[in-house]
């Protein structure tokens, strides 16, 4: 479920019935997938993978033993068919752990490209936060409006010059008061 719900866009954008449900969720999911990974969450990257029997092994670039612990489920994903989903972790070590896999054949270490995404339990849920759900609201309409009036920036007095366009590095600059409480360090990079 998306953090804006088609009724609120749909509300907040004025347009009644007059466009298919599919159309606005698309764009409530986009906004999703524009803030979230900005979002503090319980996740890591594995770099690489190796495979023995049925013990995976997957490497991180920091030390995650205060991180994972034996016995916890993480759900792992772009980790490929006998890596991804649902797993428990039979052991950790400074930068790796092990989990049961579906492999039965033996794998040499191997990289990842892209990362694989480890997700543990999740603290913060997003969908109860008032500030990110605005958030979310507010970059669905400026995509939504993107999409009808591609070039709608704003126009200067003086030189008739167009503001950059919508969907450039500004979008979440303008909700980042918002989220400023829950955005990630790690998403802050460059």
């Amino acid at each position: 479920m998306s953090l804006t719900t088609v009724a609120e866009l749909r509300a907040a954008l004025g347009v009644g019935t007059l466009y298919a449900d599919a159309t606005l969720q698309s764009v409530c999911d986009a906004a999703d997938d524009v803030l979230l990974p900005f979002i503090w969450a319980n996740t890591e990257f594995a770099i690489a993978h190796k495979n023995e029997g049925t013990v995976g092994t997957l490497y991180f670039d920091i030390n995650v033993e205060e991180i994972y612990y034996i016995g916890q489920t993480i759900n792992i994903e772009g980790a490929g068919p006998h890596f991804s989903g649902n797993k428990t972790i039979t052991s950790v070590d400074s930068k790796e752990i092990t989990v049961t896999t579906t492999h039965l054949t033996d794998k040499p270490y191997h990289p990842f490209n892209p990362y694989a995404t480890v997700k543990a339990t999740e603290y913060l849920d997003p969908a109860d936060v008032k500030a990110i759900q605005e958030a979310s609201l507010m970059v669905a309409i400026d995509i939504w409006q993107s999409r009808q009036a591609p070039s709608s920036g704003g126009v200067t007095i003086d030189g008739y010059q167009p503001s950059p366009y919508r969907m450039g590095n500004t979008l979440l600059a303008r909700v980042r008061g918002l989220l400023a409480p829950y955005l990630d360090p790690r998403s802050m990079v460059g």
